[in-house]
């Protein structure tokens, strides 16, 4: 399951499993350190400040972007997520808030260097996509990154995305295409076997 999702009701369900995704953090943390050092040849983000994770969760990445030298807003809408990742003493100096990207963020008009969507993309119905995208370029200068599943996934997660009832595989077979409609240019690194970064360009 994704903490991008933003129903009332799964507002409440991921409040409630916040807990689970927190024995995760340190692993994710470690995964998420790996894919920067991975993508430093293909993508320099030091030349960036101020960066905002949307569908932040239990904030590893927001750790490990601060722990870089960033700048670093989280939102997500889950508040059982947002209070994990704020109690964290590591990330004292990120800011997090409950923000819902899908009825608009609390942001003026290129508000951040980079934007970053990870694994939230393919929780969401093809609109909510398309509305998550429009609202991320719309507060990003310079890069939108949007960090999901490729076309190689492993079989538990077919079952697992298939229980949920999401758009997870419409999004694998139409990710780029649909992204090619929200900014100006998509392209792609593949970081590992079953993940890639959409890295896009905020439409002007």
């Amino acid at each position: 399951m994704n903490p991008g999702k933003t129903t009332t009701t799964e507002q409440g369900v991921f409040h409630r499993i916040a807990p689970l995704y927190g024995l995760f953090y340190c692993y994710q943390k470690k995964y998420y350190n790996a894919v920067l050092d991975g993508v430093q040849d293909h993508l320099d983000l030091s030349i960036y400040k101020r960066i905002i994770d949307v569908g932040c969760g239990t904030g590893a990445l927001c750790s490990v972007l601060h722990q870089r030298g960033f700048i670093v807003t989280g939102a997500d809408s889950a508040v059982g997520m947002l209070d994990i990742a704020a109690k964290k003493q590591e990330n004292k100096a990120v800011r997090f808030l409950q923000a819902d990207v899908l009825k608009g963020l609390p942001f003026e008009d290129k508000s951040f260097d980079v934007s970053t969507a990870s694994f939230v993309a393919h929780g969401l119905k093809e609109e909510e996509r398309k509305t998550m995208y429009k609202e991320m370029s719309r507060i990003t200068k310079h890069i939108i990154i949007i960090h999901d599943y490729n076309k190689n996934r492993s079989f538990i997660v077919d079952i697992v995305e298939g229980l949920e009832g999401g758009d997870y595989f419409n999004f694998i077979k139409h990710a780029k295409a649909e992204m090619e409609e929200s900014f100006t240019d998509v392209a792609t690194i593949d970081i590992n076997k079953r993940a890639v970064w959409y890295v896009c360009r905020p439409r002007v």
